[in-house]
């Protein structure tokens, strides 16, 4: 389950890729549009900007901008990095499957191909993407 750090990261990204502009965002114009607490947002937007996804800046003009374009953030890094993982089963969540149960696991394949898809979906989606979507289909 994708955490509310994970989903609000995504909503804040979403907002600054829709603000299409080189102009830092103050904090509490993200925080009023998007109605999360302001506290909470800078824990989630430390994290965002000391991984290179946002610029901050303090100060008189301050706030945070996206250091990309929305094409080049995808859902799966932007979920990956506040999450931890999107691995769908404990012993997928490193490359060196360290479970001592790996060889005699029938499941297993099926978790790698569930994880693979899960991965290949959230990846293949774009910021960009985002913007352009309609709200409903």
């Amino acid at each position: 389950m994708i955490s509310t750090k994970g989903r609000y990261a995504l909503r804040v990204m979403l907002d600054l890729a829709e603000q299409n502009t080189e102009d830092f965002i103050p904090l509490e114009e993200i925080a009023n549009r998007q109605g999360i607490s302001k506290k909470y947002l800078e824990i989630i937007l430390k994290v965002l900007v000391q991984n290179g996804l946002l610029k901050g800046h303090r100060g008189k003009g301050g706030g945070y901008r996206l250091t990309r374009l929305p094409e080049e953030y995808s859902v799966g890094e932007i979920l990956e990095l506040t999450e931890g993982t999107l691995a769908i089963v404990s012993c997928l969540k490193d490359e060196n499957n360290t479970c001592e149960r790996k060889d005699s696991c029938r499941p297993l394949k099926m978790w790698v191909k569930f994880d693979k898809m899960v991965r290949d979906y959230f990846f293949g989606i774009t910021l960009k993407d985002l913007v352009e979507s309609p709200l409903t289909e």
